[in-house]
């Protein structure tokens, strides 16, 4: 039996969060798969938030409203809380326009304001590296 072909939507981990980005629109196929590979990554990786970045959408159909809603649903019956961040302006206006309603889904401004809401902070360090900042 082949194994399950991952999604084109790459799925990057920064300690217990899981970001990632739609770069363009998801039809069918690939909107199942990356649901299914996004839903796995949660359990795996023990993730507590997961940011969708869609800062590169034109666009967010009825369908694309409709996974992203279904994710935040299924993350948080996993134990995880989901934000989508970077909706441009008049992506907004579109879903208002259209009556699209993102039940359930947390919205940031943008990727870094996303981040913070799920409390993953970058921390400053020297250009030294950690061994110097072990020893301060």
């Amino acid at each position: 039996m082949n194994a399950p072909r991952p999604s084109a939507v790459p799925i990057l981990r920064l300690g217990d969060v899981l970001v990632t980005g739609l770069l363009n629109e998801l039809d069918d196929t690939s909107a199942l798969t990356f649901t299914d590979e996004l839903t796995e990554r949660i359990v795996a990786d023990g993730a507590r938030g997961v940011l969708i970045d869609v800062s590169r959408l034109d666009l967010i159909d009825s369908f694309v409203a409709r996974t992203l809603t279904e994710l935040a649903t299924m993350a948080r019956l996993l134990g995880a809380r989901v934000i989508v961040a970077g909706m441009r302006p008049a992506v907004a206006i579109t879903l208002v326009e259209l009556g699209l309603q993102l039940k359930g889904v947390e919205t940031a401004l943008n990727a870094e304001q996303g981040m913070h809401a799920l409390g993953w902070q970058q921390t400053a360090r020297s250009p030294r590296g950690d061994a110097y900042d072990a020893l301060r």
